[in-house]
C-alpha cells in the first residue's frame, strides 16, 4: 500500500496558509492524551503572517472545523478560556 504524503494531498492543498499553520500548532500541542482539550490561544500565533486580528485566527479554526481537520470541543472567549479542539485524525495516515 502506498502511503499518501500530505503536502501532496489534495486536501492539504486546498487549506488556506492560516488554516495550515493552525493545525500545525494544534498538531505540535497534541501530546497522545490530550485530544479534545488542545488549547491554541491567539496569542501564540498573532506575530506570525497573517494572524494580526483574532477574526483571521478564528477563521482559520473554522476553516479546519468545515473541512474536517479539527473540531472544537469547547468555546472560549475574548477574556475566558481559549477554544479547546479535538483533531480528528481523518488525515493522519497522510503524516
Amino acid at each position: 500500500m502506498e502511503r499518501k504524503v500530505l503536502f501532496k494531498c489534495e486536501e492539504w492543498r486546498s487549506l488556506s496558509l492560516r488554516a495550515k499553520l493552525f493545525y500545525l500548532y494544534l498538531k505540535a500541542k497534541y501530546n497522545g492524551r490530550n485530544n479534545g482539550e488542545i488549547q491554541l490561544h491567539f496569542s501564540e500565533l498573532r506575530d506570525l503572517p497573517g494572524f494580526n486580528s483574532r477574526t483571521l485566527f478564528y477563521g482559520a479554526g473554522r476553516e479546519l472545523e468545515t473541512t474536517g481537520w479539527a473540531e472544537r470541543t469547547r468555546h472560549g472567549g475574548l477574556f475566558r478560556n481559549a477554544n479547546t479542539y479535538r483533531l480528528t485524525g481523518r488525515y493522519d495516515e497522510m503524516l
